[in-house]
Protein backbone atom coordinates (compact mmCIF):
# COMPACT_ATOMS: atom_id res chain seq x y z
CA UNK A 1 0.00 0.00 0.00
CA UNK A 2 1.32 3.48 -0.84
CA UNK A 3 0.11 5.74 1.95
CA UNK A 4 2.11 9.16 2.15
CA UNK A 5 1.95 11.11 5.35
CA UNK A 6 3.16 14.91 5.75
CA UNK A 7 2.39 16.63 8.85
CA UNK A 8 0.10 19.98 7.97
CA UNK A 9 2.41 21.98 9.98
CA UNK A 10 5.79 20.81 8.09
CA UNK A 11 3.91 21.70 4.57
CA UNK A 12 2.86 25.45 5.54
CA UNK A 13 6.21 25.61 7.20
CA UNK A 14 8.00 25.00 3.70
CA UNK A 15 5.46 27.31 2.03
CA UNK A 16 6.72 29.88 4.45
CA UNK A 17 10.08 29.49 3.27
CA UNK A 18 10.20 28.67 -0.47
CA UNK A 19 7.47 31.21 -1.50
CA UNK A 20 7.67 32.39 -5.04
CA UNK A 21 6.00 31.33 -8.63
CA UNK A 22 4.23 27.80 -8.56
CA UNK A 23 5.62 26.67 -5.51
CA UNK A 24 2.83 26.88 -3.03
CA UNK A 25 1.34 23.92 -5.02
CA UNK A 26 4.47 21.98 -4.11
CA UNK A 27 3.73 23.03 -0.30
CA UNK A 28 0.18 21.69 -0.96
CA UNK A 29 0.96 18.49 -2.56
CA UNK A 30 3.65 17.76 0.45
CA UNK A 31 0.56 18.28 2.62
CA UNK A 32 -1.20 15.42 1.80
CA UNK A 33 -1.99 13.04 4.31
CA UNK A 34 -2.91 10.05 2.12
CA UNK A 35 -1.61 10.20 -1.61
CA UNK A 36 -3.35 7.44 -3.10
CA UNK A 37 -3.08 5.61 -6.81
CA UNK A 38 -6.25 5.00 -9.10
CA UNK A 39 -5.17 2.78 -12.09
CA UNK A 40 -7.80 1.94 -15.04
CA UNK A 41 -7.47 0.64 -18.41
CA UNK A 42 -9.58 3.42 -20.97
CA UNK A 43 -7.76 6.37 -22.67
CA UNK A 44 -7.06 9.49 -21.12
CA UNK A 45 -9.77 10.96 -23.60
CA UNK A 46 -12.60 8.72 -22.41
CA UNK A 47 -15.22 10.34 -20.01
CA UNK A 48 -14.09 8.10 -17.60
CA UNK A 49 -11.17 9.76 -17.28
CA UNK A 50 -12.07 13.42 -17.65
CA UNK A 51 -14.65 12.69 -14.71
CA UNK A 52 -12.12 11.20 -12.72
CA UNK A 53 -9.74 14.48 -12.65
CA UNK A 54 -12.77 16.40 -11.75
CA UNK A 55 -13.67 14.10 -9.28
CA UNK A 56 -9.71 14.54 -8.03
CA UNK A 57 -9.80 17.76 -7.92
CA UNK A 58 -13.17 18.45 -5.82
CA UNK A 59 -11.72 15.66 -3.46
CA UNK A 60 -8.49 17.18 -3.29
CA UNK A 61 -10.65 20.95 -2.67
CA UNK A 62 -12.81 19.39 0.14
CA UNK A 63 -10.31 17.50 1.78
CA UNK A 64 -8.14 20.86 2.43
CA UNK A 65 -5.74 19.03 0.23
CA UNK A 66 -5.28 16.13 3.16
CA UNK A 67 -6.35 13.72 0.08
CA UNK A 68 -4.45 13.86 -3.11
CA UNK A 69 -5.84 10.87 -6.13
CA UNK A 70 -3.55 10.23 -8.48
CA UNK A 71 -4.66 9.11 -11.60
CA UNK A 72 -3.29 6.22 -13.84
CA UNK A 73 -5.07 5.90 -17.27
CA UNK A 74 -5.19 3.26 -19.91
CA UNK A 75 -2.67 -0.11 -18.01
CA UNK A 76 0.15 2.43 -17.64
CA UNK A 77 0.15 0.40 -14.03
CA UNK A 78 -0.10 -3.08 -15.96
CA UNK A 79 -3.45 -5.16 -17.61
CA UNK A 80 -6.17 -5.71 -16.13
CA UNK A 81 -4.97 -8.85 -14.69
CA UNK A 82 -2.14 -7.66 -12.89
CA UNK A 83 -3.89 -4.76 -11.44
CA UNK A 84 -6.61 -6.85 -10.05
CA UNK A 85 -3.66 -8.17 -8.22
CA UNK A 86 -2.28 -5.05 -7.44
CA UNK A 87 -5.42 -3.90 -5.70
CA UNK A 88 -5.90 -7.02 -3.78
CA UNK A 89 -2.25 -6.74 -2.77
CA UNK A 90 -2.29 -3.12 -2.02
CA UNK A 91 -0.19 -1.95 -4.71
CA UNK A 92 -2.43 0.59 -6.03
CA UNK A 93 -5.49 2.06 -3.63
CA UNK A 94 -7.89 2.43 -6.55
CA UNK A 95 -9.20 0.62 -9.61
CA UNK A 96 -11.84 0.14 -12.06
CA UNK A 97 -12.84 -2.93 -13.67
CA UNK A 98 -15.35 -4.72 -16.23
CA UNK A 99 -17.52 -6.80 -13.78
CA UNK A 100 -17.13 -9.53 -16.91
CA UNK A 101 -13.46 -9.62 -15.92
CA UNK A 102 -13.79 -9.20 -11.99
CA UNK A 103 -15.80 -12.46 -12.37
CA UNK A 104 -12.62 -14.30 -12.51
CA UNK A 105 -12.24 -13.48 -8.46
CA UNK A 106 -16.21 -12.75 -8.06
CA UNK A 107 -18.60 -14.81 -9.86
CA UNK A 108 -21.48 -12.65 -9.34
CA UNK A 109 -19.54 -10.12 -10.84
CA UNK A 110 -20.39 -10.77 -14.77
CA UNK A 111 -24.61 -11.26 -14.10
CA UNK A 112 -24.94 -7.65 -16.03
CA UNK A 113 -23.09 -9.40 -18.72
CA UNK A 114 -25.86 -11.68 -19.51
CA UNK A 115 -27.37 -12.03 -23.27
CA UNK A 116 -30.06 -9.49 -23.86
CA UNK A 117 -31.23 -9.02 -20.44
CA UNK A 118 -31.06 -5.58 -20.52
CA UNK A 119 -33.40 -3.83 -23.12
CA UNK A 120 -32.35 0.25 -22.44
CA UNK A 121 -30.21 2.07 -20.04
CA UNK A 122 -33.28 2.58 -17.63
CA UNK A 123 -33.48 -0.97 -17.01
CA UNK A 124 -29.64 -1.17 -16.70
CA UNK A 125 -29.55 1.86 -13.88
CA UNK A 126 -32.59 0.05 -11.97
CA UNK A 127 -30.66 -2.76 -11.68
CA UNK A 128 -27.59 -1.77 -11.22
CA UNK A 129 -28.08 0.87 -8.65
CA UNK A 130 -30.88 -1.00 -6.76
CA UNK A 131 -30.81 -4.66 -5.39
CA UNK A 132 -28.76 -6.48 -8.09
CA UNK A 133 -26.15 -4.04 -7.71
CA UNK A 134 -25.90 -4.10 -3.86
CA UNK A 135 -25.94 -7.81 -3.92
CA UNK A 136 -22.92 -8.31 -6.77
CA UNK A 137 -21.30 -5.20 -4.28
CA UNK A 138 -21.68 -7.58 -1.11
CA UNK A 139 -20.31 -10.28 -3.04
CA UNK A 140 -17.17 -8.32 -4.11
CA UNK A 141 -17.10 -7.14 -0.23
CA UNK A 142 -16.81 -11.12 0.50
CA UNK A 143 -13.64 -11.39 -1.63
CA UNK A 144 -11.54 -8.73 0.68
CA UNK A 145 -11.94 -5.39 -1.86
CA UNK A 146 -13.85 -2.09 -1.37
CA UNK A 147 -16.53 -1.20 -3.64
CA UNK A 148 -18.37 2.09 -4.31
CA UNK A 149 -22.49 2.24 -5.15
CA UNK A 150 -22.09 3.41 -8.44
CA UNK A 151 -21.14 1.70 -11.27
CA UNK A 152 -19.70 3.38 -14.22
CA UNK A 153 -20.72 2.87 -17.97
CA UNK A 154 -18.81 1.02 -20.40
CA UNK A 155 -21.70 0.39 -22.76
CA UNK A 156 -23.92 -2.03 -24.46
CA UNK A 157 -21.80 -4.47 -27.13
CA UNK A 158 -23.41 -4.21 -30.83
CA UNK A 159 -22.61 -6.64 -33.66
CA UNK A 160 -20.75 -5.42 -37.05
CA UNK A 161 -20.45 -7.93 -40.12
CA UNK A 162 -18.83 -7.82 -43.21
CA UNK A 163 -21.39 -10.17 -45.10
CA UNK A 164 -25.01 -9.05 -43.76
CA UNK A 165 -27.05 -7.30 -40.89
CA UNK A 166 -28.40 -9.15 -37.71
CA UNK A 167 -31.90 -8.58 -37.99
CA UNK A 168 -32.91 -11.73 -36.10
CA UNK A 169 -31.73 -14.87 -34.64
CA UNK A 170 -31.69 -16.77 -37.77
CA UNK A 171 -29.21 -14.56 -38.83
CA UNK A 172 -26.87 -16.00 -36.23
CA UNK A 173 -26.74 -19.32 -37.75
CA UNK A 174 -23.45 -20.66 -38.92
CA UNK A 175 -22.08 -16.91 -38.43
CA UNK A 176 -18.53 -16.74 -37.85
CA UNK A 177 -17.97 -14.23 -35.22
CA UNK A 178 -14.98 -13.04 -32.92
CA UNK A 179 -15.62 -13.14 -29.60
CA UNK A 180 -12.91 -12.33 -26.29
CA UNK A 181 -12.41 -15.51 -24.19
CA UNK A 182 -14.86 -16.35 -21.75
CA UNK A 183 -17.48 -18.81 -21.08
CA UNK A 184 -20.11 -16.50 -21.12
CA UNK A 185 -19.40 -15.17 -24.66
CA UNK A 186 -18.77 -18.35 -25.99
CA UNK A 187 -22.12 -20.00 -24.54
CA UNK A 188 -24.54 -17.35 -25.93
CA UNK A 189 -23.43 -17.39 -29.52
CA UNK A 190 -23.47 -20.96 -29.68
CA UNK A 191 -26.79 -20.74 -28.38
CA UNK A 192 -27.34 -18.87 -31.63
CA UNK A 193 -25.79 -21.89 -33.67
CA UNK A 194 -23.20 -19.16 -34.39
CA UNK A 195 -19.40 -20.18 -34.84
CA UNK A 196 -17.76 -17.84 -32.07
CA UNK A 197 -14.03 -17.89 -32.68
CA UNK A 198 -11.89 -16.57 -29.26
CA UNK A 199 -9.27 -14.42 -31.04
CA UNK A 200 -6.82 -11.78 -28.93
CA UNK A 201 -8.24 -7.93 -29.87
CA UNK A 202 -4.97 -7.03 -31.46
CA UNK A 203 -5.68 -9.43 -33.98
CA UNK A 204 -9.17 -8.45 -34.79
CA UNK A 205 -8.84 -6.29 -37.35
CA UNK A 206 -6.52 -8.53 -39.32
CA UNK A 207 -9.26 -11.21 -38.76
CA UNK A 208 -12.05 -9.05 -40.34
CA UNK A 209 -9.93 -8.16 -43.13
CA UNK A 210 -8.74 -11.26 -44.14
CA UNK A 211 -12.32 -13.09 -43.71
CA UNK A 212 -11.00 -15.31 -40.82
CA UNK A 213 -13.99 -14.41 -39.30
CA UNK A 214 -17.67 -12.69 -40.62
CA UNK A 215 -18.21 -10.13 -37.64
CA UNK A 216 -17.17 -8.95 -34.43
CA UNK A 217 -18.79 -7.18 -31.31
CA UNK A 218 -17.89 -4.25 -28.92
CA UNK A 219 -19.17 -0.99 -27.98
CA UNK A 220 -19.34 1.69 -30.57
CA UNK A 221 -16.42 3.53 -28.82
CA UNK A 222 -14.41 0.60 -29.47
CA UNK A 223 -15.44 0.28 -33.52
CA UNK A 224 -14.83 3.66 -33.68
CA UNK A 225 -11.14 3.82 -32.32
CA UNK A 226 -10.08 0.33 -33.46
CA UNK A 227 -11.53 1.56 -37.16
CA UNK A 228 -13.12 -1.81 -37.85
CA UNK A 229 -15.55 0.37 -40.10
CA UNK A 230 -13.10 -0.18 -42.74
CA UNK A 231 -13.03 -4.10 -42.39
CA UNK A 232 -16.92 -4.24 -41.76
CA UNK A 233 -20.00 -2.68 -43.46
CA UNK A 234 -23.08 -3.62 -40.99
CA UNK A 235 -23.22 -2.29 -36.99
CA UNK A 236 -26.70 -4.10 -36.01
CA UNK A 237 -27.35 -2.34 -32.62
CA UNK A 238 -28.37 -5.76 -30.47
CA UNK A 239 -27.39 -4.35 -27.57
CA UNK A 240 -26.66 -7.98 -26.33
CA UNK A 241 -24.98 -7.33 -23.28
CA UNK A 242 -24.24 -4.54 -21.15
CA UNK A 243 -20.99 -4.04 -19.06
CA UNK A 244 -19.73 -1.45 -16.46
CA UNK A 245 -16.92 -0.20 -14.77
CA UNK A 246 -17.00 -1.23 -10.53
CA UNK A 247 -14.83 0.98 -8.50
CA UNK A 248 -12.46 -0.83 -6.38
CA UNK A 249 -10.50 0.54 -3.14
CA UNK A 250 -7.47 -1.54 -1.28
CA UNK A 251 -9.65 -2.25 2.26
CA UNK A 252 -6.84 -1.80 4.04
CA UNK A 253 -5.61 1.54 2.58
CA UNK A 254 -9.47 2.54 2.48
CA UNK A 255 -9.39 2.31 6.18
CA UNK A 256 -6.63 3.90 6.79
CA UNK A 257 -8.25 6.50 5.95
CA UNK A 258 -10.73 8.66 8.86
CA UNK A 259 -14.38 8.55 8.04
CA UNK A 260 -14.91 12.08 7.38
CA UNK A 261 -12.54 11.94 4.47
CA UNK A 262 -13.79 8.47 3.37
CA UNK A 263 -17.12 10.27 3.04
CA UNK A 264 -15.97 13.17 1.27
CA UNK A 265 -13.98 11.06 -1.33
CA UNK A 266 -16.73 8.16 -1.65
CA UNK A 267 -19.34 11.28 -2.34
CA UNK A 268 -17.16 12.58 -5.27
CA UNK A 269 -16.22 9.10 -7.22
CA UNK A 270 -20.26 8.42 -6.71
CA UNK A 271 -21.01 12.05 -8.25
CA UNK A 272 -18.39 11.07 -11.02
CA UNK A 273 -20.33 8.05 -11.98
CA UNK A 274 -23.35 9.62 -12.81
CA UNK A 275 -22.03 12.66 -14.63
CA UNK A 276 -19.67 9.38 -16.88
CA UNK A 277 -22.99 7.92 -17.18
CA UNK A 278 -24.33 11.05 -19.32
CA UNK A 279 -21.10 11.30 -20.94
CA UNK A 280 -21.10 7.81 -22.95
CA UNK A 281 -25.01 8.01 -23.60
CA UNK A 282 -24.26 11.48 -25.74
CA UNK A 283 -20.76 10.02 -26.90
CA UNK A 284 -22.49 7.14 -28.43
CA UNK A 285 -25.45 9.13 -30.02
CA UNK A 286 -22.42 11.00 -31.61
CA UNK A 287 -20.64 7.94 -32.86
CA UNK A 288 -23.37 6.14 -34.39
CA UNK A 289 -23.52 9.44 -37.03
CA UNK A 290 -19.96 9.63 -37.21
CA UNK A 291 -19.80 5.69 -38.05
CA UNK A 292 -22.74 6.32 -40.37
CA UNK A 293 -20.90 8.85 -41.80
CA UNK A 294 -17.61 6.81 -42.55
CA UNK A 295 -20.24 4.31 -44.31
CA UNK A 296 -21.12 1.63 -41.57
CA UNK A 297 -24.62 0.70 -42.43
CA UNK A 298 -27.03 0.46 -38.81
CA UNK A 299 -30.13 -1.34 -38.15
CA UNK A 300 -31.82 -1.81 -34.97
CA UNK A 301 -33.39 -5.71 -34.22
CA UNK A 302 -36.35 -6.76 -32.02
CA UNK A 303 -34.89 -8.11 -28.89
CA UNK A 304 -37.51 -10.43 -27.84
CA UNK A 305 -36.88 -13.10 -30.95
CA UNK A 306 -33.19 -13.57 -29.05
CA UNK A 307 -34.36 -13.75 -25.65
CA UNK A 308 -36.61 -16.64 -26.88
CA UNK A 309 -34.04 -18.56 -28.78
CA UNK A 310 -31.67 -17.98 -26.18
CA UNK A 311 -34.57 -19.20 -23.54
CA UNK A 312 -35.26 -22.81 -25.84
CA UNK A 313 -31.61 -23.29 -26.34
CA UNK A 314 -31.15 -23.82 -22.64
CA UNK A 315 -28.43 -20.72 -22.20
CA UNK A 316 -30.94 -18.45 -19.46
CA UNK A 317 -31.55 -22.14 -17.37
CA UNK A 318 -27.61 -22.87 -17.62
CA UNK A 319 -26.24 -19.52 -16.33
CA UNK A 320 -29.20 -19.25 -13.52
CA UNK A 321 -27.63 -22.75 -12.02
CA UNK A 322 -24.27 -21.13 -12.29
CA UNK A 323 -25.29 -17.83 -10.42
CA UNK A 324 -27.70 -19.23 -7.80
CA UNK A 325 -31.40 -18.65 -7.07
CA UNK A 326 -30.92 -15.33 -5.26
CA UNK A 327 -28.60 -13.66 -8.12
CA UNK A 328 -31.22 -14.65 -10.59
CA UNK A 329 -34.11 -13.43 -8.97
CA UNK A 330 -32.77 -10.16 -8.33
CA UNK A 331 -31.70 -9.72 -12.46
CA UNK A 332 -35.44 -11.15 -13.36
CA UNK A 333 -36.83 -8.85 -10.90
CA UNK A 334 -35.44 -5.65 -13.12
CA UNK A 335 -35.38 -7.24 -16.35
CA UNK A 336 -38.52 -9.23 -16.43
CA UNK A 337 -38.34 -13.16 -16.84
CA UNK A 338 -35.71 -14.98 -18.60
CA UNK A 339 -35.32 -18.65 -17.77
Amino acid sequence: MFLSRRAVLKGSATAMVLGGVGLPFVARAQSAEFSYKYANNLPDSHPLNTRAKEMAAAIKAETDGRFDLQIFPNNQLGSDTDMLSQIRSGGIEFFTLSGLILSTLVSAASINGIGFAFPDYDTVWKAMDGDLGGYVRGEIGKAGLVVMDKIWDNGFRQTTSSSKPINGPEDFKGFKIRVPVSPLWTSMFKAFDAAPASINFSEVYSALQTKVVEGQENPLAIISTAKLYEVQKFCSLTNHMWDGFWFLANRRAWEAVPQDVRTIVAKHINAAAVNERDDVAKLNASLKEDLAGKGLVFNQPVVAPFREKLRAAGFYAEWKGKYGDQAWDLLEKAVGKLS
